[in-house]
C-alpha cells in the first residue's frame, strides 16, 4: 500500500511538473513567435501570438498547432498609393505546420477581421474631405468645392462596399444640388472615392468590409499564411 502511494504522489509529481514546463515553453513560444511576425511585418505597433491547444508540447513533437491566434496593431499598408494604417488585425490561423527547425510557421487557413479608423481613412481620401460614422452601416463624408469663388461644403451618408476583391468603394447614396449647377457633381468628385488596399499580410486577402462606430471592419481570410520565416 505505501508503494502505491509513493507512486501516486510521485505521478502528481511527475504531471505537475510536465504541466509547469509546458506552459513555461508555451509563454516563451508565443513571445518568440509574436516577436517574429513583428519583425517581419515590420509593424509600429504591438503583436499578440495565442497558441491555443494542450498539451503544447506534443504539438511541437507534430510538428502542427491546432490553432494560433494572433493579434497585430499598426500595419501600415497602400490604398491606392496613398499610405494607411489599419488600426488592428485579429486572426485566427488553423492548422499551422512548423518547417525544419521551427524557423517557419504556415497556417494552412486563416480567419479575421481588420479595422481602419476613420482618422486613417481621411488620410487616404483627398484634401478637404473628412469621414465618419454615419449610423445604420453607412460612412457620412463631408467635402468642401468652390463654385465661383464660393466655398461650399456638403455632408453626405454614403455606402461603403469592396469591389474586385481588393477595392474599397464610398459612393454617396444622394447630394442635393440646391439648383446650383453642376454642384452635384463637384460634390461627388470630393466624396465618392476608390480605395484599392495594398500590403496586407502574405496569403490574406478581403472578403467585405461594413461601416461601424469606430471605422470600417474588413473581414479577411487567407490560405497558406506565413507566420514566420
Amino acid at each position: 500500500m505505501r508503494a502505491l502511494r509513493i507512486l501516486l504522489i510521485t505521478v502528481v509529481i511527475l504531471g505537475g511538473l510536465f504541466v509547469a514546463a509546458d506552459r513555461l515553453l508555451l509563454g516563451w513560444a508565443e513571445s518568440e513567435a509574436a516577436e517574429k511576425i513583428k519583425a517581419r511585418q515590420g509593424l509600429s505597433g504591438a503583436a499578440e501570438v495565442s497558441i491555443a491547444g494542450f498539451p503544447f508540447l506534443t504539438q511541437v513533437a507534430g510538428k502542427e498547432l491546432e490553432r494560433v491566434d494572433v493579434t497585430l496593431r499598426g500595419i501600415e499598408t497602400s490604398a491606392s498609393g496613398r499610405r494607411v494604417v489599419i488600426s488592428e488585425l485579429s486572426a485566427a490561423l488553423h492548422d499551422v505546420r512548423l518547417g525544419s527547425g521551427f524557423s517557419t510557421a504556415t497556417a494552412t487557413t486563416a480567419t479575421g477581421t481588420a479595422r481602419i479608423s476613420y482618422a486613417d481613412l481621411a488620410k487616404a481620401s483627398d484634401e478637404d474631405v473628412t469621414p465618419a460614422y454615419g449610423g445604420n452601416g453607412k460612412v457620412k463624408v463631408t467635402g468642401s468645392v468652390d463654385v465661383l469663388g464660393r466655398t461650399i461644403s456638403r455632408s453626405v451618408v454614403s455606402t461603403v462596399s469592396l469591389v474586385d476583391g481588393d477595392t474599397i468603394r464610398v459612393r454617396a447614396d444622394e447630394v442635393p444640388g440646391e439648383g446650383i449647377p453642376r454642384l452635384e457633381d463637384l460634390i461627388r468628385q470630393k466624396t465618392d472615392f476608390d480605395r484599392k488596399i495594398s500590403g496586407l499580410p502574405q496569403g490574406m486577402k478581403l472578403e467585405k468590409v461594413q461601416a461601424e462606430e469606430d471605422g470600417l471592419v474588413i473581414t479577411v481570410s487567407g490560405t497558406n499564411v506565413p507566420l514566420t520565416g
